[in-house]
């Protein structure tokens, strides 16, 4: 009797078979490792076929009714994380398909953040390549010590870009749909309004969860009330922002720069208008992309095929209502 078949999506840097023991977990176990995107559906069911078991890679790869129903083999599928909007969790209960996740490595993302918000600040893309055409010395720098940070969302994420911008010597404000004055100062941060929050804040970043409620909460109103000098972080999910207000932010040329970690589409197309707007500084998803979380998300996806396989079932079981 042959063992399962274990398909492992979007390892795009080729580095999920070195970052956990699959073999050792997994005897007799097949597992085949998807360096290339499969965006097509027809495409991704046909490759899939074969393979009692997938592994994705946070929501990369979309698993909607309409796919999960066309792999009958399926038994179970691993998403990175604990929380994937791309997998229709409900349709997959229904034809027999146990979903589960795996733990996250917290600090990935708000170092990122930090990142983009240095990058913009202090224009590294820019003086590189300007040095790259022989020049020299262009752009003034912004400072950061001094400055008001705006926190849209104040969760685990925003809270330890919260502690970082305080470390700066930022002043830091915060507004979501829930956040109290208490919660705000937990984290060493000033509760103010959204409209406040938009238009006095020299650096704006986005830490919310995509949903109903937040889908293209950013838009027109919130993006024409940032100072000009200002610039906007978003490491979250790109549907926060209305995709249409944005353009036309970018075109007016108000805030001064935006920084984005996540796309409508991922990879983003290659001939999108992102790729050439101006004052910019876009990032291919990497927020969680860093050694750590990898071997915690591949650790844990191979523990929960070992345990789904002993019959113990999964360790961190997905339900529709997550």
């Amino acid at each position: 009797m042959t063992g399962p078949h274990i398909a492992v999506l979007d390892d795009y840097q080729s580095v999920a078979s070195g970052s956990a023991d699959w073999a050792g977990r997994l005897p007799g176990a097949t597992v085949e490792f998807f360096g290339r995107h499969i965006g097509d559906e027809d495409e991704l069911v046909a490759a899939l076929e074969p393979f009692d078991v997938v592994v994705a890679m946070r929501e990369r790869t979309p698993f909607p009714r309409a796919v999960l129903e066309r792999l009958p083999r399926l038994r179970l599928l691993v998403t990175t994380g604990m929380r994937n909007a791309a997998i229709d969790v409900g349709a997959a209960a229904e034809l027999g398909v146990t979903v589960c996740g795996t733990r996250a490595h917290a600090a990935a993302t708000p170092e990122l953040t930090w990142a983009l918000i240095l990058g913009l600040l202090r224009d590294v893309a820019g003086g590189d390549a300007r040095m790259r055409a022989g020049q020299w010395q262009g752009a003034v720098a912004q400072d950061v010590d001094g400055q008001l940070l705006g926190l849209v969302g104040l969760g685990r994420l925003g809270g330890q870009v919260a502690r970082i911008g305080a470390a700066f010597g930022m002043d830091v404000i915060a507004w979501s749909p829930n956040l109290t004055a208490e919660r705000a100062a937990e984290h060493g941060a000033r509760l103010v309004t959204k409209a406040e929050l938009f238009a006095t804040a020299k650096v704006v970043t986005v830490h919310l969860v995509l949903g109903p409620r937040t889908r293209g909460l950013i838009g027109d109103p919130e993006l024409s009330a940032m100072r000009a000098d200002a610039y906007l972080v978003n490491t979250s999910r790109f549907g926060l922002l209305d995709a249409g207000a944005l353009r036309r932010a970018l075109t007016a040329g108000r805030p001064a720069g935006v920084a984005l970690d996540v796309y409508e589409t991922e990879p983003l197309p290659t001939g999108h208008w992102l790729r050439t707007a101006p004052n910019t500084l876009l990032s291919p998803h990497m927020g969680y992309v860093t050694e750590r979380t990898y071997q915690v998300f591949y650790g844990d996806a191979v523990d929960d095929i070992a345990v789904f396989l002993a019959g113990g079932g999964p360790l961190r079981t997905l339900t529709p209502a997550d």
